[in-house]
């Protein structure tokens, strides 16, 4: 099996028990003491190394979070059964060689992930898409993307590319003197820079319905929550970062932290509602998908952790089946049978299955299951599984818990992808637990959809299994112990030899599951200053629309005529609606609208809850659950809006929208 490398340019190491090369790992004795058990070596491509290492002590001081060294012999005792199981399913193992990218490549790749590649592009247009982008950018994230610019420009220049390459001065104007710097110095921009980007400022900040208080001018230490416990989600994490560093606050809360248990972190109420990934539209996710890329990468670069993107070469994969097969492939052939699946059958099967046993089975997910009768059930199970012939009584719970977890790990590309696995291994290095909490956050958010419903499906019953710990005596130090190798071990990457102090990471992986199952309902949450954004892109890009919608109207009649028709067709709507009153629509579950008086108390949930209690027609067979209230249009694609959210304050940030009720996905 393979191990995370920090290794430049490689992701993943094989693990071979200690003093055994690969061909004599069947005879090894069953009289094994527990310490050589743990004992291990790391070779390139199973080079059948013969030097073996001593078992390394754990370094507490070197890990967020100490886990006890019976905790940790867990993990050994788990990274075994997991080479035991390869051993005898004798399963061929394609390597993955994680290619060491040219200069500049890395950057190049980043900005075309950030949406920002048209940079560099020929076309006017493009570039003043991004332009309105830049535009809504804090420091931080602005320094980020002018830190790539400039290293891809210098690139380009050397490999002497036919297209011009925009000079970085070109495209970032001169930060005020009166702003903080937050790297480096700025160099001085052209004119033509600071109009373009001032014109593109001006379309948002000139707006007097649309003010988000995420500026750098508004960004201010004062803003960030005095509690340690508290999750400011207005503004950028990477701002707060920069604030705090230099400061009296930051030195203080220095050296502080608790390594033996972890905060109780929550999220302050906000007014105008807590966005959920699945609230928003696919085109405000992409947006989100850019910032979110933007800000992990600003939030590293000011705690001075490297962070890249690796990228694996394509290799062949299995096209059916249930595992080794990729998720978008198992989900393609899951939705023929479930249409609107979003999580693989089997996967969601198996985790029934251990749950029907219940839960209160000690050593739950530690204890593997019989290895010959896994082998066995697994090749059954790909054999009947769609047929819906396979007996599932015959399955015991412990089985059932190493099939899962031999899923996780026969994935031909990780849960948590190999582009960002690296990058979750590395919030171990960052400096205070609410900045990884913070980068966590960020991470899932970059996550494919299929792989973060996957890990959400996960977590959640991770989180139930922790739940019964007085009887299965798993707790959550156990249960991130046992499940870090499966996440994190990957066996399609070979690498060279790692050094020891890579054990240490051993203990920094399960602090990472650790946070990822604690505080899994916050990661789930899409930061404010984001969705705020979002917004602000939202509102410039509909003013330039506005803008040549003008320009067209001067030059054909017919688009005066149609534009002029659409208002007409609006305006006695506009009419019926007096002036701090909204009118709510359900047009996929009622033909009846409802014009509700806005008040300061007045929530998302009292609107549904007005809704239902109409009793008529399909309403009566809904339950309050299943409908929500969205916010539509304006300055936001779609969003659904929590229970808590206070209807006067979101209209005073969005005035423009409409209001809809309708089931979830509908």
């Amino acid at each position: 099996m393979n191990w995370l490398s920090a290794s430049p340019g490689v992701v993943l190491t094989a693990y071979h028990p200690s003093g055994n090369n690969a061909g004599s790992h069947a005879k090894e004795s069953e009289e094994t003491s527990p310490s050589s058990r743990r004992s291990g070596q790391y070779t390139m491509n199973h080079d059948n190394s013969k030097k073996s290492t001593e078992r390394p002590q754990i370094d507490r001081s070197s890990s967020q979070d100490s886990l006890d060294e019976l905790s940790m012999d867990d993990y050994w005792k788990e990274l075994e059964n997991i080479h035991e199981t390869s051993k005898n399913n004798h399963r061929e193992q394609e390597v993955v060689v994680v290619k060491e990218p040219d200069e500049g490549e890395l950057e190049e790749e980043w900005l075309k992930e950030a949406g920002l590649s048209n940079l560099f592009s020929e076309s006017t247009g493009e570039s003043l898409d991004s332009m309105v982008f830049l535009s809504t950018l804090t420091r931080t994230q602005t320094a980020a993307v002018q830190k790539r610019v400039e290293t891809v420009s210098q690139t380009l220049r050397k490999k002497n590319k036919p297209y011009q390459v925009p000079d970085v001065r070109d495209i970032f104007r001169q930060q005020s003197d009166s702003k903080e710097k937050v790297s480096g110095e700025s160099e001085p921009s052209s004119v033509t820079a600071r109009e373009n980007k001032s014109e593109a400022q001006d379309e948002v900040k000139d707006d007097p319905e649309f003010s988000l208080g995420i500026s750098e001018e508004t960004t201010l230490l004062e803003d960030v929550p005095v509690s340690e416990t508290d999750i400011n989600l207005e503004i950028s994490f990477a701002e707060q970062a920069a604030n705090l560093k230099d400061s009296s606050i930051g030195k203080m809360c220095k050296g502080k932290e608790d390594d033996t248990q972890l905060p109780n972190f929550r999220l302050p109420k906000d007014k105008t509602g807590t966005t959920k990934i699945g609230d928003l539209a696919p085109q405000d996710m992409k947006k989100v998908y850019s910032l979110a890329l933007i800000e992990l990468t600003a939030l590293y670069d000011l705690l001075g952790t490297e962070f890249k993107q690796q990228k694996a070469i394509k290799i062949k994969t299995k096209d059916s089946g249930l595992f080794g097969v990729p998720l978008s492939v198992l989900l393609e052939q899951d939705q023929k049978k479930v249409p609107g699946t979003r999580i693989p059958l089997i996967f969601h099967k198996l985790i029934s299955q251990i749950e029907e046993a219940r839960l209160d089975t000690e050593g739950l997910l530690r204890i593997p299951g019989v290895a010959a009768r896994v082998k066995s059930l697994c090749q059954e199970l790909e054999a009947k599984f769609y047929e819906g012939t396979f007996n599932w009584e015959s399955v015991k719970q412990h089985d059932a818990a190493s099939l899962l977890k031999l899923f996780i790990r026969e994935l031909p590309q990780p849960l948590l992808t190999v582009e960002y696995l690296k990058a979750f291994q590395d919030v171990q290095n960052l400096p205070a637990k609410k900045h990884q909490l913070q980068a966590l956050n960020l991470l899932v958010l970059l996550l494919p959809e299929a792989n973060r419903d996957t890990l959400k499906m996960l977590l959640e019953f991770l989180q139930r299994v922790i739940e019964h710990r007085d009887k299965n005596k798993m707790t959550l130090n156990n249960v991130a112990v046992v499940m870090a190798p499966n996440l994190f071990t990957f066996h399609g990457l070979g690498s060279k030899t790692i050094e020891q102090s890579e054990f240490v990471m051993a203990a920094g992986t399960a602090n990472v599951m650790r946070f990822m199952i604690k505080y899994q309902k916050l990661l789930w949450t899409i930061p404010k200053f984001i969705v705020n954004q979002v917004r602000k892109q939202n509102t410039a890009r509909q003013k330039k629309e506005k803008k040549d919608k003008a320009m067209k109207k001067l030059l054909k009649k017919m688009a005066y005529d149609k534009e002029k028709h659409e208002k007409q067709d609006k305006s006695p709507n506009d009419a019926d609606v007096p002036q701090g009153v909204i009118r709510v629509q359900a047009p996929h579950l009622s033909k009846v609208s409802m014009a509700i008086q806005l008040t300061e108390e007045l929530k998302a949930s009292d609107i549904v809850a007005r809704f239902l209690s109409q009793k008529s027609g399909v309403v009566q067979a809904l339950k309050k659950e299943e409908v929500f209230l969205y916010e539509i249009g304006g300055n936001i694609g779609e969003r659904c809006l929590d229970d808590d959210t206070y209807m006067k304050d979101l209209f005073q940030l969005n005035p423009n929208a409409e209001w809809v009720i309708k089931c979830k996905h509908s």
